[in-house]
């Protein structure tokens, strides 16, 4: 009889013992990936494959829900598309060049948004053109809606304009450099915008500068208004920045990269936007409340629900919920790369596109918060405007 030590004997098993633990492994990541698959597919409501459809959105590009649920979003495929509620589509509008703006929808149903083909349009709820107002460069800032009608818009032709109702232009403002900033309205009318001049602008109703702040660098961000009139955005400088409505700073916080995030807020006025690659939320005095890693850096603008939860995008199409404490909830993968940030149902469904030419309807839980700025053009009609709930 062969006698084997204990040594032998264990070096004998650890072979066995090693396939026995990667074949068990192997199984649990299997039964882990088979329960997050499950997880993603119960998530999806409907998903829009639609061949020319999608595209290569812009930095804060997100579809506009209109109150009847008609979904309009703009694509790389130089047109703008109507989807009825169960995901099938009504129309599309084709432009000169592809569309990176963000629609925005008024009261009467108009949407209205840029190309970069050089106008921006205004289209009536069946698809049929009321007018294009040509600028003299890509119009990429997506438009606010005023209550009187006027639409405010920029260009990278270092123009903002305002518009009536009918495209006739209000008055025409320069700057210094494109505007690809989206403009928000405050209470008493006032518009707000950044510009690759590196300033950040207030103008009256009329077209008077009431005040210009100067960053270190290009805004391409988009600004937030709280409901105290405090405005709130970030600048290529690696700044988040906070000013007072007279434009006197507030305080700045020192956000270590370069943001194309536009911040959200919630019902309590903390603070949430992407920097880098990092999910990062931030009190109303300032101060960082809590950071935390992406998996890709995050161009998108948060949006905030009324359950206390955060929905980021990450440039590579993960979808990520946080807890307003920094907790991680949940993820979705996309099928391809997105810079869409999500727009939310009052019913809490969540809607977002894809590079990967695809449109996305997802479960949600809760509707908006109940701030003066939860997402991105402050309501899912896009209208920009402080004082338009929904």
């Amino acid at each position: 009889m062969t006698h084997v030590s204990g040594d032998d004997s264990r070096r004998q098993l650890r072979p066995r013992l090693r396939a026995r633990l990667l074949s068990l492994a192997a199984f649990g990541l299997a039964c882990c990936a088979s329960v997050l698959a499950q997880d993603e597919t119960n998530r999806i409501r409907w998903l829009v494959p639609v061949g020319r459809f999608g595209g290569n959105c812009a930095k804060d590009a997100s579809p506009a829900l209109a109150p009847d649920g008609t979904l309009y979003y703009g694509a790389t495929d130089r047109r703008l598309h109507a989807l009825r509620p169960d995901g099938t589509e009504k129309w599309d509008f084709a432009t000169g060049q592809e569309i990176e703006s963000s629609p925005a929808i008024g009261r009467d149903g108009t949407i209205y948004f840029g190309s970069r083909d050089g106008c921006l349009y205004a289209v009536t709820p069946d698809g049929q053109r009321k007018w294009a107002f040509p600028t003299q460069a890509w119009v990429d800032s997506s438009p606010a809606l005023a209550s009187d009608g006027t639409v405010y818009f920029g260009s990278w032709d270092h123009n903002f304009y305002a518009l009536t109702p009918d495209g006739r232009p209000k008055w025409v403002f320069l700057t210094g450099g494109p505007v690809v900033s989206s403009p928000a309205i405050g209470a008493d009318g006032t518009v707000y915008f950044g510009s690759h001049d590196k300033n950040f602008y207030a103008l009256t109703p009329d077209g008077k500068k009431k005040w210009a702040f100067a960053t270190g660098g290009p805004i391409i961000s988009s600004p937030a208004i709280h409901s105290d009139g405090s405005l709130y955005f970030t600048s290529v400088d690696g700044r988040l920045y906070a000013l007072e409505p007279d434009g006197k700073p507030r305080w700045q916080l020192w956000a270590g990269g370069i943001s194309a995030s536009s911040p959200a807020l919630d019902a309590a006025g903390n603070v949430y936007v992407g920097i880098n690659e990092g999910h990062v939320g931030v009190s109303p005095e300032g101060k960082k409340m809590w950071e935390r890693g992406g998996d890709d850096l995050i161009d998108t603008s948060p949006t905030v629900t009324d359950g206390n939860t955060v929905y980021f995008v990450c440039d590579n199409g993960l979808l990520t919920a946080m807890s307003t404490t920094g907790v991680f909830l949940w993820s979705f993968w996309l099928h391809g790369h997105s810079l869409a940030s999500p727009t939310i149902g009052p019913e809490g469904t969540i809607y977002l596109g894809s590079q990967a030419t695809q449109c996305y309807s997802l479960k949600g839980t809760n509707g908006l918060a109940q701030s003066s700025w939860p997402m991105f053009r402050r309501n899912p009609r896009h209208t920009g405007n402080v004082v338009d709930a929904r």
